[in-house]
């Protein structure tokens, strides 16, 4: 089958995710041939950087060796037993290392997607009060402009209409906060303090609602698909000091924060804060597979553990919980972030992409706002000749994936909101081409070239 028959066919059956199909007449799917490190190969023959890490998961690039080992290694033993009442070495081990990232949340449930972690942690903090005496608490929190997933609690604590309002009908009431105030990353104006002004006025919503809430919500340090923005983490301290005082949950969303790719194995270590919930996925396994980990205290454990009859049990539970073959790629992959000092490494990186997105930035002339945070940088495309955004219906982010994919990267903006994220170990070389290839296609985008 040549290439012009398979995606025909592909259009003919498939429905891809987080689009608009029209949108494939003109921008038709990469034809996949094979992947490796930080580039993916096409069946036309061309090598396309995976500059976003394929939906921000690919942390080592594509098919890293070792983790290929591990894997192949639980598959030549079994590929999946049900977890409920069966163990096996893999995932015991598997538990204990994620134990070690915040010994106080040392205890860890399995699901196989972000989403379903998220809504898990909202489950457990429901039942846990209601478990503990406290069942008015029946509702959440939730930090303006966030995003934590597609099921429908979790689109309920979300921010970003595109994806909630055709289900708006159906879903619970979760209050969101008063519109956040931003900072360009660490050392930036905004950086080390929340404002105090901003702070009271949403001290002051939480004040209202203290009694019937179970838990606040929020991504640490960066909203992702809101855009990428960063906030400072004291307003996490601030958080975390008033549920403290109100017998409130936190439940960290470190989804796409965790794992390094803030430059902390939690964000939430930027505040220097516990939360009562933290959900993993994403870096986890390193792309390898579905698998996402929601992490809490032995004493909120507690509050489920009874004998059966006292209807204590959280009986939330997946087809694929506990699948060993991503536990062994996420031990692969949590000794490689070690040996290669990710954490370690992650200033300088951060600093590396600031500066390719600032030659962006002064090559066009067409960026604003210019942030970065471990291994991420960011930035807002504007009109160079007025300093203000394009009209959204101009869809001017849109046109500049279509022209980077052309040339020779994916970088698949949110909105006019583009950004770095690529894999943890892509080289400097192929980082500055990533660069180069942003600034053409913008350039060929606001017509500079």
């Amino acid at each position: 089958m040549n290439s012009k028959e398979l995606i025909a066919l592909d259009l003919r059956h498939l429905w891809h995710p987080a689009a608009q199909m029209k949108d494939y007449e003109t921008l038709p799917p990469l034809i996949v041939e094979s992947a490796q490190g930080p580039f993916i190969h096409t069946a036309d023959g061309r090598e396309i950087i995976d500059g976003i890490s394929s939906w921000w998961c690919k942390s080592l690039g594509h098919r890293h060796p070792r983790i290929r080992e591990a894997v192949n290694r639980q598959l030549d033993r079994f590929e999946h037993v049900i977890f409920a009442n069966t163990t096996s070495d893999t995932l015991v081990r598997f538990g204990e290392k994620m134990a070690q990232i915040c010994p106080k949340l040392d205890k860890v449930f399995l699901a196989d997607n972000g989403s379903t972690a998220v809504e898990i942690a909202m489950k457990m903090s429901l039942q846990y009060h209601l478990q503990t005496g406290n069942k008015e608490r029946n509702t959440f929190v939730a930090l303006h402009n966030g995003y934590h997933g597609e099921t429908i609690l979790t689109l309920a604590a979300g921010d970003c209409e595109i994806y909630s309002k055709p289900f708006a009908n159906i879903l619970p009431k979760v209050e969101k906060t008063d519109p956040l105030v931003y900072c360009l990353g660490p050392g930036s104006v905004g950086w080390d303090k929340y404002p105090d002004p901003a702070w009271n006025e949403i001290e002051k919503q939480l004040d209202m609602l203290a009694p019937r809430v179970a838990a606040v919500i929020f991504e640490p340090v960066i909203q992702g698909s809101g855009g990428m923005k960063i906030y400072s983490p004291d307003l996490l301290r601030r958080f975390r000091a008033w549920t403290d005082k109100h017998n409130i949950h936190l439940i960290a969303d470190e989804i796409m924060t965790g794992f390094g790719r803030c430059g902390k194995m939690m964000a939430c270590e930027y505040a220097g804060i516990i939360p009562d919930f933290a959900t993993f996925s994403k870096g986890m396994t390193a792309g390898w597979g579905p698998m996402s980990a929601v992490m809490c205290s032995t004493e909120t454990y507690n509050a489920f553990y009874g004998d059966y009859f006292s209807g204590k049990a959280f009986l939330h539970s997946n087809t694929y919980t506990g699948y060993p073959v991503t536990a062994a790629a996420a031990l692969a992959a949590m000794e490689i972030y070690e040996e290669e000092k990710v954490i370690e490494k992650a200033p300088e990186k951060s600093a590396r992409l600031r500066q390719l997105m600032e030659y962006v930035g002064s090559e066009t002339g067409a960026l604003n706002n210019i942030r970065a945070i471990g291994y991420m940088a960011a930035a807002d495309i504007v009109n160079p000749e007025t300093g203000k955004p394009f009209d959204y219906k101009q869809r001017t982010g849109f046109k500049f994936y279509q022209r980077a994919m052309d040339n020779g990267a994916l970088l698949r903006p949110i909105g006019d909101t583009f950004y770095f994220l690529p894999p943890f170990n892509t080289p400097d070389d192929v980082l500055e081409r990533m660069a180069e290839i942003a600034a053409k296609s913008l350039k060929q985008v606001i017509g500079k070239q």
